[in-house]
C-alpha cells in the first residue's frame, strides 16, 4: 500500500482501472479473480522484490567444499543468502531501487523459487511453506482494499515525502507505519 500510495498518480490509477474493468468498482475480489488481474500480480511481485519479508534467508550449510565465483566455500560453512541485496542488484535489475511493477508485465520471472533473482520466500527444499497462501491472499487483500476504498495520505503529506526507512530484524518492517485515510468507494 505504501508504494501504491507513493505512486498514486500512476500505479494507483492503473490498478484501479484494471480492477474496475475486470471486477467492477467497489467489489471485493475473490481468489478466482486473481489470474485475470495481471497488473495487480505485477504490483505484488515488485513489492516482494523491493521489500522482501525476510532480508536473509534461512542459513544453509555446505556439505562439501565448493568453488563459487572464484571463492572457496569450505565444507560445513554456514551460508546466509541476502535476498534483499539480490533483489536490488543493479546487475540483475534496471533501476533496482525504483518501484516499477511494469518490469514483470512481459517477464517469466516469478516468486516460485525457480528464478534466483527474485526469491523473497527462498528456493528449493527450504522454500517458505507459507508462500502459496501468501501469494493467494496478498492480491485478494490489497486488491480489495484498493477497489473498495479511496485512499489519501494522512495530514496532507506529499507522496514523495513518505518515509521509506525500514527496520531490520528477522523480518523487515517499516520504521514508521503508513498512515492513510480510507474512504468507502461510492458506487
Amino acid at each position: 500500500m505504501l508504494e501504491i500510495l507513493r505512486n498514486s498518480e500512476t500505479i494507483l490509477v492503473k490498478v484501479k482501472a484494471e480492477l474496475n474493468q475486470v471486477i467492477g468498482k467497489g467489489k471485493i475480489i475473490q481468489e478466482a479473480d486473481i489470474s485475470k488481474l495481471v497488473y495487480l500480480q505485477c504490483i505484488v511481485k515488485e513489492t516482494m522484490r523491493l521489500h522482501p519479508p525476510v532480508p536473509f534467508l534461512i542459513p544453509r550449510q555446505v556439505e562439501k567444499e565448493v568453488q563459487l565465483c572464484g571463492y572457496t566455500v569450505p565444507k560445513n560453512s554456514q551460508v546466509l543468502v541476502n535476498a534483499r541485496a539480490i533483489e536490488r542488484d543493479p546487475k540483475l535489475w534496471i533501476n533496482p531501487l525504483s518501484f516499477h511493477p511494469e518490469r514483470f508485465m512481459d517477464s517469466q520471472v516469478d516468486i516460485n523459487g525457480h528464478y534466483y533473482e527474485l526469491i523473497p520466500f527462498g528456493a528449493g527444499r527450504r522454500i517458505c511453506p507459507g508462500m502459496p497462501l501468501a501469494m493467494r491472499m496478498l492480491p485478494v487483500m490489497v486488491g480489495s482494499l484498493i477497489n473498495c476504498f479511496d485512499w489519501k495520505l494522512e495530514g496532507g503529506i506529499l507522496p514523495e515525502k513518505l518515509d521509506m526507512e525500514e527496520k531490520f530484524g528477522i523480518t523487515l518492517a517499516k520504521l514508521h507505519p503508513l498512515r492513510a485515510v480510507a474512504t468507502l468507494v461510492v458506487l
